[in-house]
Parts: structure tokens; C-alpha cells; sequence
């Protein structure tokens, strides 16, 4: 009983930590994985501004991009997504206090 009781409390907390989606171009991502692009881009050019981070072409072809933005990558203005999504306020968006952020 105590072990059921264990798996269920984290599955749920599993699932409550990817309960924020950040909405971008009809696709909807989860925070998380917003987060480690952002920590991404900050790592491929070091002070350079949030826009010019991401806008490098070759950004879909870092093995280090989070797999959920593969469909993204596809699709036509993938660099301009991926500028917007550079920027998303990760405080604000914690809070769903960004339009493009829903799940609260």
C-alpha cells in the first residue's frame, strides 16, 4: 500500500511539474524544455542579445536542442519562434502572469 501510495505522489508530482506550457506558433511546449533552450542559447554565444541568440540557423541542428522543438524546426519562421521563445520571461511565466503561457 505504501509503495502504491509512493508511485502515485510521484507521478503526480511529475505531472504538476509540467503543468506550464508556453504557447508559440500554434505549437505548444512545456516550460521545462523552454528553459534548457534558453539555457541553450546562452551557451552558443555567451553576451550576445536574447534575438541574435536564436536566430542562428544552425540552432535545429545542436544535438542539445530539447527533442520538442524538432517540430518546430520544420516549420517555416522556425527562427523567429525560436527568438520569442528566447525571450519568454521565465519568472513571470511561473507565475502564468505571460500571455503564452497557460496551464496554471
Amino acid at each position: 500500500m505504501k509503495a502504491a501510495f509512493a508511485m502515485v505522489t510521484m507521478l503526480v508530482l511529475a505531472w504538476s511539474s509540467e503543468a506550464v506550457w508556453v504557447q508559440e506558433n500554434g505549437m505548444s511546449f512545456p516550460l521545462e524544455a523552454v528553459r534548457r533552450l534558453q539555457k541553450l542559447t546562452e551557451l552558443r554565444s555567451g553576451a550576445q542579445s536574447p534575438r541574435l541568440r536564436a536566430s542562428s540557423s544552425s540552432l535545429c541542428d545542436d544535438p542539445l536542442l530539447p527533442a520538442d522543438f524538432k517540430p518546430l524546426c520544420d516549420q517555416r519562421g522556425a527562427s523567429a519562434s525560436m527568438s520569442r521563445l528566447a525571450m519568454v520571461p521565465m519568472d513571470i511565466c511561473e507565475i502564468c502572469a505571460f500571455a503564452a503561457c497557460t496551464g496554471c
